[in-house]
């Protein structure tokens, strides 16, 4: 340890001390070839030694390579401890990877947002956070490298720079720090000496949905190395730490050449399972317990409250409003035995005339959801809603569209039916089973888009309710039965409605006389409200009980009975969407059990979405739809015909 500098010295004794345990992992594995990560706390190294931590923060580039030379010396430390019984093998390639979550690298000054990196940043140890659009693919590149001094003999390691492609640079004259100075000039490269190390090119984009309005979202390049990289995938949400530099870019004729700015990453972290950005105090949680105690004997009173909420510049469309709140919070995702998998979420069209409100439920859905992506399906650009193959350099890479950068959350998607044919193609697989498969330019891969599509359209000329609903609106039967709920809205002349249409709209320009704090009973605010459906998709796994299953069987039988024998193959599809509504009903309802009430609420949305009704007599207009002063009323009436219609239909088949 003697010839070693005395900053890795101090960094040896701070990896022993600190982290013998996966020292003694790393000293243990039989691969003697890989590259091995070694974590540490940006946080606790301050609390141990604040110089150096300073050091590591002001000097990345030149501290993390100590560190990983400290790392290799403190593993040969560990392997010379162990016991007898404990085979250990000698490893050459360990890197520190710092994480600075908890510590006060997490301010704006060293976690910027991507779009406002500047020049400040470079050359210290920097965070950034963001969404990766495109990934590379996984390269080899030459790293450092021996030199010898001809005069001396003395040797020494080169670095290539990434910021001129890779190029060595060699030294003036001979670095030999000794008391006699060498003026070596002429330089030998040692045969063999040479480290190769795993390199891939990646892309991240700040999120839209911490941007205003006109923003345009920035990205960066991030490169990753050796163990760091094929780790993420196009649509992930990460938080890459390291150091920020800039790239020469590609000579080109008549083209002045520019530094592109680039981040060279050492620690790497997906948050795809992080990514609510609510929180939710005690207290709030307290009053959502306390708002449904005042409305235990008139519950759906209380969840009509909850209802006017969404969205309420508009009136009434209780219907939409009800297969909003629905949608967004979902079902629970079934796994059976042999890994098969059943979508959780659910999906909605809206289908109406122009001026029916529908893009202001797309924009105020996206601003509810915390991850969203709001398009159209024109106006997607060349990646369009699903992934493509773009040439960047020379190389193929992946870049993902509008359904990939919504994983884990909603895309809204309006003027549907103007999609490109590439996507009418592949959003079925993408809708169904929340994967996209890409076989492009020979990239061959599964991306995830666990995402709720919320779709709004405009049917094809006059809507004609004498013809089916793909005739209407010029989309394929198929790709139809993936929504759940598929609501439409015609502006029919209705001189009650208008009149009551336009005195609410006359009357929302006025100021409130009396403005008192927020009654729950009447509307939810915002803030709650987003917080309330957070909540209960967290926390809710709602199972069905048996007059559930009773009800919605019975339903389905039906519904299998009715039904032409085109439309018979979507009503499998249409037992799922039953059963995802029913357990988003009692989400919203704040229960952990699915009951009849869901169930039968359930059974009138999908009846909402038929042209033609096997149980309700007349399908109303879901424009015309309006909050009733006496909900628990209606439904006990509801109910009653419900359950009367299906008790005749299990009777007729006996």
């Amino acid at each position: 340890m003697s010839d070693l500098p005395a900053d890795v010295k101090s960094l040896a004794a701070f990896l022993v001390q600190r982290h013998s345990d996966q020292l003694r992992s790393i000293a243990l594995s039989t691969d003697s070839k890989l590259h091995y990560p070694l974590y540490i706390d940006f946080a606790e190294l301050m609390e141990d030694d604040p110089p150096l931590a300073r050091l590591v923060f002001s000097q990345p580039t030149e501290y993390l390579r100590l560190f990983d030379q400290a790392a290799v010396w403190a593993h040969k430390v560990i392997l010379g401890d162990l016991k007898g019984s404990e085979k250990g093998v000698k490893k050459e390639f360990i890197h520190v990877r710092i994480d600075i979550s908890g510590s006060p690298l997490e301010c704006a000054d060293t976690f910027p947002r991507i779009g406002c990196v500047r020049v400040k940043h470079r050359g210290i140890l920097l965070t950034l956070k963001g969404t990766v659009i495109r990934s590379g693919a996984i390269k080899m590149y030459e790293g450092e490298r021996w030199y010898s001094c001809q005069k001396c003999q003395h040797s020494f390691l080169v670095y290539p720079e990434l910021e001129t492609r890779n190029s060595i640079q060699l030294p003036s004259y001979c670095p030999m720090q000794r008391s006699k100075f060498c003026s070596g000039t002429k330089f030998k490269y040692l045969e063999g000496s040479i480290t190769c190390h795993d390199y891939q090119e990646i892309k991240i984009q700040e999120s839209t949905h911490v941007l205003g309005v006109g923003a345009i979202p920035r990205s960066i390049l991030v490169i990753l190395k050796d163990d760091l990289v094929d780790v993420v995938k196009a649509g992930d949400d990460v938080i890459v730490t390291g150091v920020l530099t800039a790239r020469w870019s590609p000579d080109l004729k008549d083209v002045r050449c520019d530094l592109d700015p680039m981040l060279i990453a050492n620690h790497l972290r997906r948050t795809n399972e992080l990514k609510s950005d609510i929180t939710i105090p005690h207290d709030v949680i307290m009053k959502f317990n306390q708002f449904w105690n005042e409305f235990k004997d008139t519950p759906l009173k209380g969840r009509n409250a909850i209802l006017q909420g969404v969205c309420p510049q508009i009136f009434g469309l209780f219907t939409v409003k009800l297969a909003v709140a629905l949608t967004l919070i979902g079902g629970v995702q079934h796994v059976d035995a042999s890994g098969t998998k059943v979508r959780g979420e659910s999906h909605l069209l809206l289908v109406g005339d122009p001026g029916t409100g529908k893009s202001q439920f797309l924009k105020f859905a996206a601003k509810l959801s915390n991850r969203s992506v709001v398009t159209t399906g024109l106006g997607s650009t060349s990646v369009g809603l699903t992934v493509t193959a773009v040439k960047d350099g020379g190389e193929w890479m992946l870049e993902a569209g509008a359904l990939v950068l919504a994983d884990g959350g909603l895309c809204c998607i309006d003027e549907f039916d103007s999609m490109r044919e590439h996507d009418r193609a592949t959003i079925h697989e993408a809708m169904e089973q929340q994967t996209i498969s890409v076989a492009k330019a020979g990239l061959v891969t599964t991306l995830s888009t666990r995402t709720i599509v919320f779709g709004a359209t405009n049917p094809k000329g006059h809507y004609d309710p004498d013809q089916s609903l793909s005739v209407n609106t010029a989309l394929s039967g198929p790709l139809l039965s993936r929504f759940d709920i598929v609501l439409v809205l015609l502006d029919t002349k209705n001189p009650e409605w208008d009149e009551v249409v336009s005195s609410h709209i006359l009357f929302e320009g006025e100021p409130e006389k009396d403005a008192t704090a927020e009654d729950l009973s009447k509307v939810w605010p915002f803030p709650l409200l987003q917080r309330y459906i957070q909540y209960v998709k967290e926390n809710f796994r709602p199972v069905l009980t048996k007059e559930a299953e009773t009800v919605i069987s019975s339903y389905y039988q039906l519904q299998r009975r009715c039904a032409t024998h085109n439309a018979a193959r979507t009503t499998v599809r249409m037992l799922e969407s039953l059963i995802r509504l029913a357990q988003a009903h009692a989400r919203l309802m704040f229960r952990n059990e699915v009951t009849r009430l869901d169930a039968i609420t359930a059974i009138l949305c999908i009846e909402s979405s038929m042209t033609t009704s096997a149980i309700v007599d007349s399908v109303g207009n879901a424009l015309h739809s309006n909050f009733t002063d006496n909900p628990d009323l209606e439904y006990i009436n509801q109910e009653r015909l419900i359950l009367e219609k299906l008790r005749s239909f299990n009777e007729s088949v006996e």
